[in-house]
């Protein structure tokens, strides 16, 4: 494929490809772990109507700051309880300030996924150098709280250009998640080299459902198990459901129950592959270099 705006070519998945033990749905719970940049409130609030004409928003703001200061961690005890292992979308400023969560996030068994420097650096919006530093800084901060370079990469809003994407090729990632446009991982190649894009699936996003929609945690729940029974009925298809959580919206104790009632529904499915984005990244690249 060649088209402008895409890599010079993608491969994907072979036929008849499944997730180990030839289970057919991957399930991810992906937590939001973020923060902002200095001087920069949420894009969302809980009244709805955010200040105008680029009037900071206090109310925003302090929406905004729950995620790294409470609702992260209420997530991720959730899925400990249910020895789950989550991708940690985390920004590269939360492990510059908070280097011994995300060093205990990390060492709990968690997937820890560099997501820009901050949650406002949106890559279509920013010169070459600045996306380019937003990824080294969040490159090395991460590993320098971790102990470990990380080779996986979503940006907020799931949006980046294919030049981000080069420059995430030559930073050395492996993979990343900004991608709508499969149901299963492909292989995109640039001059710079390859990189796995592991599409996000976008019906169980409680921002949106939340803030969107007006939806309830109940609501969410039946969303995702008549989803599943669905799934199910059909003819087989291998699949990626993502659930996706943020600490400063469903990591709140009026909606971080419906993420439990997930989490313990998908424990209970014994076809289902509950796992990480790293983990379906080198099971693919695993299952590629056999085929060739």
């Amino acid at each position: 494929m060649s088209d402008e705006g895409h890599a010079l070519e993608i491969g994907l998945m072979p036929s008849g490809f499944c997730w180990p033990e030839g289970k057919r749905i991957a399930v991810v719970f992906n937590v939001a772990y973020e923060m902002w940049s200095d001087g920069v409130a949420s894009g969302v609030g809980p009244m709805g109507n955010v200040l105008a004409d680029g009037i900071f928003d206090p109310n925003a703001d302090s929406y905004g700051r729950y995620n790294a200061a409470v609702g992260s961690r209420r997530l991720l005890d959730i899925l400990e309880r249910h020895g789950i292992s989550g991708s940690v979308l985390t920004s590269g400023k939360v492990a510059e300030h908070q280097p011994q969560m995300v060093k205990a996030i990390a060492q709990a068994g968690h997937d820890v996924v560099a997501h820009s420097y901050a949650q406002d650096l949106l890559g279509p919006t920013l010169t070459p150098d600045q996306d380019s530093d937003s990824i080294d800084r969040s490159t090395a901060l991460i590993e320098a709280a971790t102990g470990v370079r990380p080779y996986g990469w979503v940006s907020p809003r799931v949006t980046s250009t294919i030049e981000s994407q080069q420059r995430l090729v030559r930073a050395g990632y492996r993979w990343h998640g900004d991608a709508l446009d499969q149901d299963l991982p492909y292989m995109q190649r640039f001059p710079e080299g390859e990189i796995l894009a592991i599409p996000m699936s976008v019906e169980f996003n409680d921002l949106s459902h939340a803030m969107r929609f007006g939806r309830t945690p109940g609501q969410f729940v039946d969303l995702f198990a008549e989803a599943l029974d669905g799934i199910k009925s059909a003819p087989a298809e291998t699949i990626i459901l993502d659930i996706f959580a943020h600490g400063h919206c469903y990591g709140r104790p009026a909606a971080a129950w419906a993420i439990d009632k997930i989490a313990a529904l998908c424990v209970l499915e014994e076809g289902v592959w509950i796992t990480t984005r790293s983990q379906i990244a080198e099971h693919c690249i695993l299952q590629m270099n056999v085929a060739a």
